[in-house]
């Protein structure tokens, strides 16, 4: 029993599967990092959310302490106006502990948080901090006294008002320490404005709290935008690195190719090289026999089966060139031989080349050629083989009776084209990709069994877009089928005026060499 060898399709279908099922596990994997973050999560936020909030919080306590500090200051000198020094200083001490406190639990946190500690501490105390620093301020009242005139109570009021604010600003990406912060904000409103009986200081109250409303909806507002944001961040980090994955696979898959088309070429140019060998003595000798240069063979049947062995080694000796050929072009490695080429000639001279196969299949052979075309830079052996391979499959897939055009003309921008149709029974709008493709056959060549190998119409593709053109392939059932090749107008040679010398530079050229001589 001999084994499978798996084919090149096979193999691709092996590897996409292979991606496709690794692509599945790290997102299962991802998913079930994700979720088993959030069941941990106090938050149930993942684990590097919640890192990246406390870091925001800390990091923006670190910057504004420097602020808050000459804040303090004023509103200290400030309670001089009616309260005793002492209180005021101890005041003062109270809120700058507290804050050289806060301010130092930030830097350390900023400086011990890694991905792999337990983060839920660390945003307990920086929350207690937070709700102890609002709350020295909420003290100032109690510390220093409540003053006696509306103006003073008033201007304490917008002093704890301003830092509820800022504390606002500041703690929104931990919402558990703005709501423990608006307590004692609130309760120092009441003591500084309500009265036993009502007042114009109760609008005044009601309008402190609604502004401290108006903070914590900010403060929510903020974080959900926070949220947003880092999630946009993950998700285009995520992006980033499938795209740098994509590129290494590429690369990967880029350099696989190289080697495999580096094999290729290896293997393409031993075994011409060995078949050739072989074939050229296949071919010369069976040519001999049929022949019978040597004298006759003495059997009929003899005679037919060395005919057979020739006319299949040409046809395997195409079959290697036509692959080779293709081999080259598909690797860059076919130069063009260009020099000023005369189109309409070309193509006369392979119709007169094939005239007799035609006849012989009862086909009609037409030509139109535009007259005084001039002549085009371009690969006289390319152009022959594009003429013959489109002349050859004219002439194999249309039937007897019919008629095949070949036409030489301008193109509609001031190119030039080669166009060969027939009226034959055409190729199916849907085919036309697959004999277009290397090693395409159409459902006419299956079912006549013809013995074309699938490679002179992307040869002939591929020789014109070296030569800068373009292949145009249209055909309807029933109708036949039209095969352009388009060149375009900077390969047209226009003709220039011939240059006429003056005599007397003739002349003195003439006297200069003599002069040299």
């Amino acid at each position: 029993m001999t084994a499978h060898i798996p084919t090149a399709a096979e193999i691709e279908r092996k590897q996409a599967n292979a991606e496709r099922a690794s692509r599945n596990k790290q997102g299962m994997q991802r998913a079930v990092k994700d979720v088993r973050e959030k069941i941990t999560s106090a938050s149930g936020l993942s684990r590097a959310f919640e890192l990246e909030l406390a870091r925001e919080f800390a990091q923006n306590h670190v910057s504004a302490s420097l602020a808050l500090m000459p804040y303090a200051l004023v509103i200290a000198g400030t309670t001089l106006s009616w309260s005793s020094p002492a209180k005021g200083m101890l005041w003062l001490l109270l809120v700058l502990g507290v804050l050289l406190y806060q301010t130092m639990l930030c830097r350390r946190f900023l400086a011990a948080s890694t991905p792999a500690m337990d983060i839920k501490p660390w945003i307990k105390r920086l929350i207690v901090g937070e709700i102890a620093f609002v709350t020295s301020w909420a003290l100032l009242p109690t510390v220093v006294g409540i003053p006696d005139t509306d103006v003073l109570r008033v201007f304490l009021l917008v002093a704890v008002l301003m830092i509820g604010a800022v504390s606002t600003v500041l703690s929104h990406t931990l919402p558990t320490a703005v709501y423990g912060a608006a307590l004692p904000l609130a309760s120092v409103i009441v003591q500084l404005v309500l009265d036993s009986q009502p007042t114009e200081r109760w609008m005044i109250a009601g309008l402190c709290l609604t502004a401290l409303l108006l903070f914590v909806g900010l403060a929510n507002r903020l974080y959900a935008s926070t949220l947003d944001n880092l999630h946009a961040r993950a998700e285009k980090d995520e992006l980033f690195t499938e795209v740098e994955q994509a590129n290494l696979r590429l690369r990967e898959a880029t350099r696989q190719a190289e080697e495999a088309s580096a094999a290729k070429s290896r293997f393409l140019a031993t075994m011409s090289h060995e078949l050739r060998t072989p074939l050229n003595a296949i071919l010369g000798f069976s040519e001999v026999m049929k022949d019978e240069l040597f004298g006759p063979l003495g059997n009929e049947q003899y005679k037919s089966y060395v005919k057979d062995i020739h006319q299949s080694g040409e046809h395997l000796l195409q079959l290697i060139n036509e692959v080779l050929d293709l081999s080259r072009i598909e690797a860059g490695k076919h130069e063009l031989v260009e020099e000023a080429i005369d189109l309409v000639g070309v193509v006369q001279a392979c119709c007169r080349m094939l005239e007799l196969r035609a006849t012989g299949r009862g086909l009609m052979l037409k030509t139109a050629f535009t007259e005084g075309m001039p002549r085009l830079w371009a690969d006289e052996r390319a152009l022959r083989q594009i003429t013959l391979n489109l002349l050859s499959n004219a002439i194999k897939f249309t039937p007897q009776g019919a008629e095949i055009l070949v036409k030489v003309g301008w193109t509609a921008s001031g190119g030039q084209y080669l166009s060969v149709r027939d009226n034959g029974t055409g190729i199916p709008e849907e085919e036309i990709e697959i004999v277009l493709a290397t090693f395409g056959r159409g459902s006419q060549a299956i079912k006549n069994a013809d013995q074309g190998s699938g490679l002179g119409l992307p040869i002939v593709k591929s020789l014109v877009e070296l030569h800068g053109g373009a292949f145009r392939l249209r055909s309807k059932l029933r109708e036949g089928t039209e095969a352009t090749a388009l060149f375009p107008p900077d390969r047209v040679m226009a003709a220039m005026p011939a240059v006429h010398e003056r005599p007397g530079l003739i002349i003195s050229r003439v006297v200069r060499d003599e002069r040299a001589a």
